[in-house]
């Protein structure tokens, strides 16, 4: 039968997409154990509860980024709740795990309903541990991981303020970001600040910094095929600034290419998100942009389509197939895909999203030839954009 502490572990290790030879790996690397002492067979040995972790179990809440207790908690076949955890009296290696946990909240939170706002949450967090940084207030044996945790806050810190609108803020928290991953060493998470560097720089039209932020990564080596498809789908939108778009093509199939060939443990925890529809997404955003409308219909009905890289602004692709169908004058798909929308206006937390969708449904209305029926739906969405968010 099944034991408390079994289900809890196999509930966090698929919340994080994980093989169980993927949580082996890294328990033993929680650990510092180089090799593989313990393998899959004993992560299922321990799942199925027939065999108990015993001194395995701090090494695998700390690859999971929980406590002991966390583990041990009864909790039925609900997800485990991450609450936000009192840092106040935590000097040491329990600091760090209090800095993770808060992290791990911010991000449920920034994936449910279609992602709720957290970059103020995010922000205030990571100023608080910032402060405690400066006055040493830790215990010094354990800053390395300290500094590694805080470097992931203030990740998930710029994220969220790119996706509020905030850029230069954002911009801000990353800088910092990178300057923390620099110092413990925390490479993993030095990559994904430098893809968010890199998306920020694109956002803002500074396609030149996008695309040598990413050769810079490419040209250094060592990526995984995960990671790296990554990197060429960032450099392709470079490209694709700079008017290189056959190069943009080729970068874009590279990135295509080295997904198929990654396995699915090959790669650091947080890059679950990076899927075939993630590649459809930014190759879709390339071809509107570019008024390749015709090109992108097809790529970005394509991102849509549910698989495991569900992201918080998912409604971007939406919103740029609806300005798509508008420009080739595709009306009946155009008020289908409005009429997707308008219910969805409400939940979305992306200003950046919000800010396209406003642009798009505006320019959508003006135009006279459409249908009125289609028209009048634009202006519902319009309104619904610029709606007070506290109205019931």
């Amino acid at each position: 039968m099944t034991s408390v502490i079994g289900a809890n572990i196999r509930r966090l290790r698929q919340d994080r997409g994980w093989s169980q030879a993927r949580l082996a790996r890294e328990t033993c690397r929680a650990a510092g154990i180089p090799g593989d002492p313990i393998g899959r067979q004993e992560i299922s040995r321990y799942e199925t509860g027939k065999r108990t972790p015993r001194e395995w179990l701090p090494f695998i809440a700390r690859a999971l980024g929980v406590t002991v207790n966390d583990l041990k908690a009864q909790r039925g076949s609900t997800q485990l709740p991450v609450p936000l955890p009192d840092q106040d009296d935590a000097r040491g290696d329990d600091y760090a795990h209090a800095i993770r946990r808060m992290s791990r909240r911010l991000i449920v939170l920034d994936n449910e309903m279609n992602g709720l706002p957290i970059a103020d949450m995010a922000a205030r967090a990571f100023k608080a541990v910032h402060r405690r940084l400066g006055e040493g207030a830790y215990e010094p044996r354990y800053e390395r991981d300290i500094r590694a945790a805080a470097a992931e806050l203030a990740e998930i810190a710029g994220w969220a303020l790119f996706n509020a609108g905030k850029f230069n803020e954002s911009r801000r928290f990353n800088q910092e970001a990178l300057f923390l991953t620099k110092l413990s060493g925390d490479r993993s998470t030095e990559l994904l600040i430098l893809q968010n560097m890199g998306m920020l720089a694109g956002w803002v039209g500074r396609a030149r910094e996008e695309f040598s932020i990413a050769r810079s990564v490419i040209d250094q080596g060592r990526l995984t095929p995960r990671v790296e498809a990554m990197f060429r789908a960032r450099e392709a939108q470079g490209l694709a600034g700079l008017g290189r778009s056959s190069e943009a093509d080729h970068s874009f199939g590279r990135a295509r290419s080295l997904l198929e060939d990654s396995a699915p443990d090959d790669a650091p925890r947080w890059a679950w998100w990076i899927t075939d529809s993630e590649i459809d997404r930014q190759q879709g955003r390339v071809l509107h942009e570019t008024e390749q409308w015709g090109a992108a219909i097809p790529i970005l009905q394509r991102a849509m389509q549910p698989d495991s890289g569900t992201v918080g602004y998912r409604n971007v692709a939406s919103v740029r197939l609806l300005a798509c169908l508008l420009a080739v004058k595709a009306w009946q798909a155009a008020e289908e895909e409005t009429e997707k929308l308008i219910p969805a206006v409400s939940e979305m937390s992306s200003n950046v999203t919000l800010h396209l969708l406003a642009r798009v449904a505006n320019r959508g209305e003006a135009l006279d030839d459409a249908p009125s029926s289609l028209r009048d739906a634009l202006r519902h969405i319009g309104e619904a954009v610029n709606e007070d968010p506290y109205i019931l």
